[in-house]
């Protein structure tokens, strides 16, 4: 009877974990690392945030590095998704795109804080784990950027930026509001969580931005 039971006993739990969906884990542990930082999350507390058997992680995933990489491949694997979803060939204006991806990058970020919050733990040194979301994510997103900035300031459309300076006006400029909640709440006690605010924000910061770049047209 004894070892009957013992032998049902682990039968039960793989359910219960199975029933979880990839998408599910990868979530909980993105905001994992974001919140506590690579060195202070653990297979350990994911599992406990789960709910699960201590082993779940590592038999999905196997170590906290192949983890981290996995969930960081979920959420910038789904921005750069959504900012190539919100290009529309029909915009003839290119600033006019550009200030549109802005807008959604800034609504995507709202959503999900915890990769502005990553990259706020990440960026401090330079790692392999630094170097994996630059060289896979950042820097081919960014290209096309660069390279209309570089045209744009050419033809005279825009005032010279550096690529450096435009990427931190809109990642931990626009974007900051979202992923430092308590300090924005102590500025404005507004929900930063309203669709509407949020919209309002992501419009006025991508408007900012563009028109501040923009050229008046010679005389």
């Amino acid at each position: 009877m004894a070892k009957t039971q013992a032998k049902e006993r682990p039968r039960g739990r793989p359910k219960a974990a199975d029933s979880l969906s990839v998408d599910v884990i990868l979530a909980v542990a993105l905001k994992q690392f974001a919140t506590l930082g690579y060195d202070g999350a653990s297979l350990r507390t994911i599992n406990r945030e789960l709910g699960v058997s201590h082993n779940l992680i590592y038999q999905r995933f196997g170590t906290k590095e192949d983890l981290w990489r996995a969930a960081v491949d979920y959420g910038f694997g789904g921005l750069v998704n959504e900012l190539h979803a919100v290009f529309d060939p029909t915009i003839s204006e290119p600033l006019e795109q550009l200030r549109l991806s802005i807008r959604q990058f800034l609504i995507y970020s709202a959503a999900h804080p915890e990769l502005l919050s990553l990259m706020n733990n990440e960026g401090h040194q330079d790692t392999e784990r630094l170097r994996y979301i630059y060289e896979t994510y950042v820097e081919p997103s960014q290209r096309p950027i660069v390279r209309l900035l570089n045209h744009l300031a050419e033809d005279g459309t825009i005032r010279p930026i550096s690529h450096r300076a435009f990427f931190f006006l809109v990642t931990h400029g626009g974007a900051a509001p979202f992923s430092l909640t308590s300090l924005g709440t102590l500025l404005d006690a507004a929900p930063s969580n309203d669709p509407a605010a949020i919209e309002q924000q992501a419009d006025l910061v991508s408007t900012v931005i563009i028109e501040g770049l923009r050229l008046a047209p010679a005389p």
